[in-house]
C-alpha cells in the first residue's frame, strides 16, 4: 500500500460531524478500491481539509472520490515522515517547490534554526512529501498558527501558507 495525500478546499465551512457523515457514506465505495482513510486534518474555519490514505495509488483515490461526487483540489502519493513525538499536531505548513527538493535540504535548514521553533514553543511533528518532490505538507504542534508562521519566517523557511486545523481519524469499531 502507498501513502496519498488527498487537498479539499469548500466555500461552505465543513464540520467534524460533516466529514465523519461524508466518510460513512463513502465507506463502501473506498472498501470496494481497497483505500484506508488513515487521518484528516480539517482547518478551524472548516474550508480546508488535507487527508491521508492508503491505497494501491493516486490514481485509485482520484477514481473513488470521483465516483462518489468528492470534489479535490489535489490528489499526489507520497511519503510520511513521522518524528515519533507523541503530540498531536494543530497547525499545517503548506510548501510547494518549483524545482523537486531535498528533503534532507530542508530537514537542515529546519534543524539548523530549531531555535525559531523552540522559542515560540513550537514542535515539529511530521511531514507529509510528494513523490515528486515538489508539495509538502507539515504538521506541527503549537500555542496557535501565528507561533508557526513567525518561528517559519524567522527561519527563512518555505512557505506557501500556513492554517490551524483538528485531526480528525476515522471512527473505530472497538467499543471500548
Amino acid at each position: 500500500m502507498n501513502d496519498v495525500i488527498v487537498e479539499r478546499e469548500y466555500e461552505a465551512p465543513m464540520s467534524k460531524a460533516e466529514l465523519l457523515l461524508m466518510s460513512q457514506e463513502g465507506a463502501s465505495c473506498m472498501e470496494l478500491y481497497n483505500i484506508a482513510w488513515k487521518t484528516s486534518f480539517l482547518s478551524e474555519n472548516g474550508r480546508k481539509l488535507a487527508c491521508h490514505f492508503q491505497a494501491v495509488d493516486a490514481e485509485t483515490v482520484r477514481t473513488a472520490l470521483r465516483q462518489i461526487g468528492a470534489e479535490v483540489k489535489a490528489v499526489w502519493p507520497g511519503t510520511i515522515h513521522d518524528t515519533g513525538i507523541e503530540r498531536s499536531p494543530n497547525v499545517v505548513v503548506e510548501r510547494r517547490f518549483d524545482e523537486a527538493a531535498s528533503l534532507e535540504s530542508l530537514q537542515a535548514l529546519e534543524d539548523a534554526s530549531a531555535h525559531c521553533l523552540e522559542m515560540h514553543n513550537v514542535t515539529f511533528i511530521e511531514t507529509l512529501f510528494s513523490l515528486d518532490k515538489k508539495r509538502m505538507l507539515c504538521l506541527y504542534h503549537a500555542p496557535d498558527a501565528e507561533s508557526v508562521r513567525v518561528a517559519q519566517r524567522k527561519a527563512n523557511m518555505p512557505v506557501e501558507r500556513i492554517w490551524s486545523c483538528q485531526v480528525i481519524d476515522p471512527p473505530t469499531d472497538d467499543p471500548l
